[in-house]
């Protein structure tokens, strides 16, 4: 079975420029989601679909294979699905096989596990799940204002629960939010669908404490100061390949982070 891992990276941050190679824990974003991703058992290729050329050389060091994104695809408005939709596209046609399941990774989520990959694969593979995605439980109080008006607006109420009655954490339904990191999917049910959502959705529950999306400059001062403690238990790796020249997605890395009990 084809299983492709596909990480967007384009060279346009506007709210952090450069971000895709800004490093955490010593390793370029891009680097750390492609490594990965090589760690996952099921994973069978790595891409990095980029506009960017100094991101190109950080996925091509770190082992990933690059895909070239058209510049009408690297804006700020071009969404993922479609930079997804044109790397399968260059993929079928470069390798000459369909992909069977598409496995999308955002290297703005730097401490994304090969586990997390795996097990969000296995979802689709084994699970029976069409699309899958990773979350982490949550257990807050939403609140919303509105509707809009001059006083209206101030007036706040539930979202997620009924003001009147404060349920104990236990005694909650359980709710998850996206981590944003990892999401698996049937690739032609979602060449059907044209997003990452449809038929029967799995989510995986993922640790809180590993959840951090970098958006903003205050993100990443946060990832590199968790990274000596997040990164503490991982020490780096993906099966080698007997012959790189015949599968670029499983290349040497050159990076040092490791996973346990592999060699990347």
């Amino acid at each position: 079975m084809n299983v492709t891992a596909v990480i967007p990276a384009r060279g346009g941050s506007k709210g952090i420029p450069g971000k895709n190679t800004a490093e955490v824990g010593g390793v370029p974003l891009v680097a750390r989601a492609v490594l990965a991703c090589r760690g996952a058992a099921h994973v069978t290729r790595v891409v990095v679909s980029t506009d960017d050329a100094a991101i190109a050389r950080a996925a091509l060091a770190a082992g990933a294979e690059v895909v070239d994104r058209p510049a009408e695809l690297g804006s700020d408005r071009a969404s993922s699905e479609s930079a997804l939709l044109h790397a399968l596209d260059v993929l079928e046609e470069r390798h000459s096989e369909p992909v069977d399941v598409l496995v999308f990774v955002q290297c703005t989520s730097p401490f994304t596990t090969p586990e997390e990959v795996e097990e969000t694969v296995l979802a689709v593979v084994r699970g029976g799940a069409d699309s899958a995605f990773t979350a982490v439980p949550f257990h807050g109080f939403l609140w919303g204002t509105g509707p809009a008006g001059a006083q209206a607006a101030h007036h706040a109420h539930g979202v997620n629960h009924d003001s009147s009655v404060r349920l104990r954490r236990q005694d909650r339904t359980p709710e998850y939010l996206e981590s944003g990191a990892v999401y698996a999917m049937r690739a032609d049910g979602f060449r059907r669908h044209g997003h990452r959502f449809f038929g029967r959705t799995q989510l995986v529950p993922t640790a809180p404490e590993r959840a951090i999306e970098i958006d903003e400059p205050g993100d990443l001062d946060r990832a590199r100061a968790l990274a000596p403690l997040l990164d503490a238990p991982q020490t780096p790796a993906a099966p080698p390949s007997p012959d790189p020249s015949q599968n670029p997605s499983h290349n040497p890395s050159q990076y040092p982070l490791q996973y346990p009990g592999k060699e990347l």
